[in-house]
C-alpha cells in the first residue's frame, strides 16, 4: 500500500478573512475524505492506469502522482462527492502525459546506423580518393573539366559541351583521353 499523508484530527473551516495554505478548506474536500477515497479506490485507479500504460511501475507512479496532485489542489474540489472523479481524470491525464513522453523518446532515439564499412575499409577508400584527386590534378585542364562535369556532376555529353562551349566531338575526345590518362596514373600508384 502506498504511503499516505498524515490525517488531521480536526476539521477547520475557512473564513473569508483567512488566507494561506495553512488552513484546511471546508468548501473543498478534506484530507480525510480524499485519503479514504484513495484507499477505497486504489485498485480501480491502478486498473485504469493499466488500461492506458503497459507496465506496473508506471501505473503505480501515475496513481501516486494523481493522489499528490489532487491532494495539493483539494480546495478546488468543491463537491466532496466528485473527489473520485478528480482522481480518475488526473490518472487519465498523467497516463497520457507518460505516453507522450515515451513516444517523443522513441522518436528522438537515433536510428540504427546502416551497415558501415570497417575503419580499415574507410581508410583504404580515403587513400583511393586521395590518389584519384592527385591523378585528376595531373590531367590537362580540359580533360579534367570534362571528366568532372560528366562523371561527378552527372551531366550528359551534350550538357558538358554546352557548359564548356565546345563541340560534342571535343567532349568525347577529351573524355576518352582523360580516362586513359587516369587509368595509367592510378595503375602507377597501385
Amino acid at each position: 500500500m502506498p504511503v499516505i499523508a498524515p490525517m488531521p484530527t480536526s476539521r477547520t473551516t475557512r473564513l473569508p478573512s483567512q488566507r494561506g495554505a495553512d488552513t484546511a478548506v471546508a468548501a473543498g474536500t478534506t484530507v480525510d475524505h480524499l485519503t479514504e477515497t484513495y484507499r477505497a479506490h486504489y485498485r480501480s485507479l491502478l486498473g485504469l492506469a493499466a488500461l492506458l500504460l503497459d507496465d506496473t511501475a508506471s501505473c503505480e507512479d501515475v496513481v501516486q502522482e494523481a493522489f499528490i496532485r489532487v491532494h495539493s489542489a483539494r480546495n478546488r474540489v468543491r463537491d466532496p462527492e466528485k473527489t473520485l472523479a478528480y482522481l480518475r481524470q488526473t490518472v487519465v491525464n498523467l497516463s497520457r502525459s507518460a505516453l507522450r513522453r515515451r513516444i517523443l523518446g522513441l522518436k528522438l532515439l537515433s536510428k540504427p546506423m546502416p551497415d558501415m564499412a570497417s575503419a580499415e575499409e574507410g581508410a583504404y577508400d580515403q587513400l583511393e580518393r586521395d590518389a584519384l584527386i592527385k591523378a585528376m590534378r595531373g590531367l590537362q585542364r580540359r580533360q579534367r573539366e570534362v571528366l568532372v562535369l560528366r562523371y561527378f556532376a552527372d551531366m550528359t555529353e551534350a550538357q558538358v559541351a554546352e557548359t564548356l562551349g565546345i563541340s560534342l566531338g571535343s567532349v568525347k575526345a577529351y573524355g576518352s583521353r582523360g580516362i586513359a590518362a587516369l587509368r595509367v596514373a592510378m595503375e602507377a600508384t597501385a
